[in-house]
C-alpha cells in the first residue's frame, strides 16, 4: 500500500526525500570533494549528485540563489548552502543532488542571504551537509568546478560592470499569444536575446527583464535577476509559450504598475523602457496602457512584426495603436519588422536607440533633467556663521534633484569682487559627493560684484553645457546690494536659455533682485528679513524650477 503523503507532496519534494534516502554508491566514502568558487552555480556540476567544497569568505551580498531548499541551477550552491543552513560563511563540504525542473521558486531571507523568485527554470538542486575528504575548506576561492590538477588557478570571476554608456532599465514585452505561434515565438525570443547580447548588460550598463503578454500577463523575470548578458540569454530560453489573446494593452498596464519598482530592481535616475513586440495587432485598447506608462514616466517603444494586411484592417480595434501608444509618435519610438526571418540586421539600430538616453522623454522630469547653478554671495556682510546658512539653503535644494551622470547636474559659484567656481556641472555626479563639496565650501570675505558674477558664471559654468537637453537654471542668494549692474548682465543670461531665481537677504535691494529675476517677476524673486528665513523658500525655489521645467515640455 502506498504512503498517503505521496500523492500531495511536489515531485521536486518527493525526488529529495528519495535523494536522500538512497544508500550510498559503491567507493563513494573516499573521493574528495571537488572545490568549486563562491559562485559556481548547481548547472557548472553536471552530475546527478556531487560532493563539493565551499571556500569561506564568499560575500553573502553578492550570492544569486533562486528559491528555497529546491533552488533553480542558476543559483550559487555555496549560496544555497549558506542559505539552507547547511555550511556557514566559514564554507565546508556540501553535498548536491540534481533534480528537475519547476516553476514558482520562492524568496526566503535565511541566514543573511535573501533568495530570489524566478518563474521557471529547466533544472534544480538541493544540498545537505556534504562529507569532509582530504581537502580543506580555505578562506581562498578556487576557479574550477573540478578538482585541482596542479596547474596555476585563476582567479575568481568578476561580476561585469557592461556598457556604462547604455543606462537603461528595460523590459520586454514579448508576444506570447496564439497570435504569433510557438514557432514564431521562438524566433521572437531568439531576437531579444541578440539585443540583450548587444546591449552590453552589466552591472554598471543596462539591466533587463522580460514580461510575456498572453490572456493574462506574466512576469518572466525583473530587472534585478541578472546581470549578465550569459544568464540572461539562459533566462530568455528557458521561457515557455503561453497562448492565449494578445492582451498587450493589459500586459503593458502591468509592466508599468508592477515590474519598475524599487523592490523589483529599478535604479533611480537610470530611464524605464518597455519594448513592446507585437506580431500583427493587439487583442485589446493599448493607448491607455500608453497613457498609464507615460505617468509612470516609462518610455514605450512599439516593434511592430507582420503588420495587418488590408483585409484584416477591419478586425484592428485601431489602426493607429502604434502612434497611440508609444512614448512619443515622433517616429524615434517606433520600430517595424517584415517577419521574424533575418531579423539580425534590425538588432543594432534598435540597441542605439535604446541606448539613446537623451532621447527618453517619457522619463525626463524636473527631477532629472535640470542644470542648476547657484551663484552665493561671498561677501564680508554675510559672515561665517550666516554664510553656513546659505550653504545649507544650497544643500536643501540640490539634494532634492536626481544627480547622477544622466540626470541632474549641480555647479556653485561663490562671488564678492571677485568669482571663485567652487565645482562645475561635470565636476560630480553623485548627489553625496555634491553635498559633501557644498558642505566644505570655504568662506571668502570681501565686496559685492553680482553683476560681473552672474557673467562668470554665464560664460565658464553654463557656457561647457551649451549642447546638453537639461534646462538651465540659477538661483542667486545674495544679502546686499551690488556694487556694479545686474540688469544687463542678468537679461544675457535670459537670452542664453537660462531661469534666474533671485534670493535675497537683509539688505539686498528689492528692485536689484527683480531685475535679476526671470518673468514672471513675482514667482522668480524671493526676499526674506533673516538668514533664517531661507528655509521656507526652499519649496518655492524647488516648485518653481518643476513648473518652468513643465511649461518648456508643451
Amino acid at each position: 500500500m502506498a504512503a498517503p503523503w505521496v500523492p500531495v507532496l511536489g515531485l521536486g519534494v518527493c525526488l529529495l526525500l528519495l535523494l536522500l534516502l538512497l544508500p550510498e554508491p559503491a567507493g563513494s566514502e573516499g573521493a574528495a570533494p571537488i572545490a568549486i568558487t563562491c559562485f559556481t552555480r548547481g548547472l557548472d556540476i553536471r552530475k546527478e549528485k556531487a560532493d563539493v567544497l565551499c571556500p569561506g569568505g564568499c560575500p553573502l551580498e553578492e550570492f544569486s540563489v533562486f528559491g528555497n531548499i529546491v533552488y533553480a541551477s542558476v543559483s550559487s550552491i555555496c549560496g544555497a548552502a549558506i542559505h539552507r543552513g547547511v555550511i556557514g560563511n566559514s564554507g565546508g563540504p556540501v553535498r548536491i543532488y540534481s533534480l528537475p525542473g519547476r516553476e514558482n521558486y520562492s524568496s526566503v531571507v535565511a541566514n543573511g542571504i535573501q533568495s530570489q523568485t524566478l518563474s521557471r527554470w529547466s533544472a534544480s538542486f538541493t544540498v545537505t551537509k556534504g562529507k569532509s575528504g582530504t581537502q580543506e575548506a580555505t578562506g581562498q576561492a578556487v576557479s574550477t568546478a573540478r578538482p585541482p590538477t596542479g596547474k596555476r588557478l585563476k582567479k575568481t570571476p568578476e561580476k561585469k560592470t557592461g556598457n556604462k554608456d547604455c543606462k537603461a532599465d528595460i523590459a520586454f514585452l514579448i508576444d506570447g499569444s496564439f497570435n504569433i505561434g510557438q514557432r514564431r515565438f521562438n524566433l521572437q525570443k531568439n531576437f531579444v536575446g541578440k539585443v540583450a547580447l548587444m546591449l552590453g548588460i552589466g552591472t554598471e550598463g543596462p539591466h533587463v527583464g522580460l514580461v510575456q503578454a498572453s490572456e493574462h500577463p506574466k512576469i518572466e523575470f525583473y530587472l534585478k535577476n541578472f546581470t549578465s548578458a550569459k544568464d540572461v540569454l539562459f533566462a530568455i530560453k528557458e521561457v515557455g509559450f503561453r497562448g492565449g489573446n494578445s492582451n498587450t494593452g493589459k500586459a503593458l498596464k502591468h509592466t508599468a504598475q508592477k515590474f519598475f519598482t524599487a523592490d523589483t530592481g529599478v535604479r533611480k535616475g537610470i530611464p524605464k523602457v518597455v519594448v513592446v513586440f507585437i506580431d500583427g495587432w493587439p487583442s485589446d485598447d493599448i493607448e491607455e496602457a500608453g497613457i498609464m506608462a507615460r505617468e509612470f514616466g516609462v518610455n514605450v517603444f512599439i516593434v511592430s512584426v507582420a503588420k495587418p494586411i488590408p483585409e484584416e484592417l477591419g478586425m484592428v480595434q485601431d489602426v493607429a495603436f502604434v502612434d497611440k501608444a508609444v512614448c512619443r509618435s515622433n517616429g524615434f519610438f517606433s520600430y517595424h519588422m517584415p517577419n521574424w526571418f533575418g531579423t539580425t540586421k534590425y538588432v543594432k539600430p534598435l540597441v542605439q536607440k535604446l541606448c539613446a538616453h537623451e532621447q527618453m522623454m517619457c522619463s525626463k522630469t524636473c527631477y532629472n533633467s535640470v542644470n542648476i547653478a547657484f551663484l552665493i554671495d561671498g561677501s564680508s556682510s554675510v559672515g561665517d556663521s550666516n554664510f553656513r546658512l546659505m550653504l545649507e539653503f544650497v544643500s536643501n535644494i540640490a539634494k532634492t534633484f536626481e544627480i547622477s551622470d544622466i540626470g541632474a547636474k549641480i555647479a556653485a559659484v561663490q562671488f564678492t569682487y571677485e568669482q571663485r567656481t567652487e565645482f562645475s556641472f561635470t565636476d560630480y555626479s553623485t548627489k553625496e559627493n555634491v553635498l559633501a563639496v557644498i558642505r566644505n565650501i570655504r568662506y571668502m570675505s570681501g565686496g559685492t560684484a553680482t553683476g560681473d558674477a552672474i557673467s562668470f558664471t554665464v560664460r565658464n559654468v553654463f557656457g561647457p553645457m551649451r549642447d546638453s537637453l537639461n534646462k538651465n537654471f540659477l538661483v542667486i542668494v545674495t544679502d546686499g546690494q551690488s556694487y556694479d549692474d545686474v540688469q544687463g548682465p542678468a537679461a544675457a543670461a535670459h537670452d542664453a536659455g537660462i531661469t534666474i531665481f533671485s534670493v535675497g537677504v537683509a539688505w539686498a535691494p528689492l528692485d536689484d533682485l527683480k531685475d535679476m529675476a526671470s518673468k514672471p517677476k513675482e514667482s522668480h524673486a524671493f526676499f526674506t528679513r533673516e538668514f533664517t528665513g531661507l528655509e521656507p523658500i526652499v519649496s518655492d525655489v524647488i516648485r518653481g524650477i518643476c513648473r518652468d521645467f513643465l511649461e518648456s515640455q508643451q
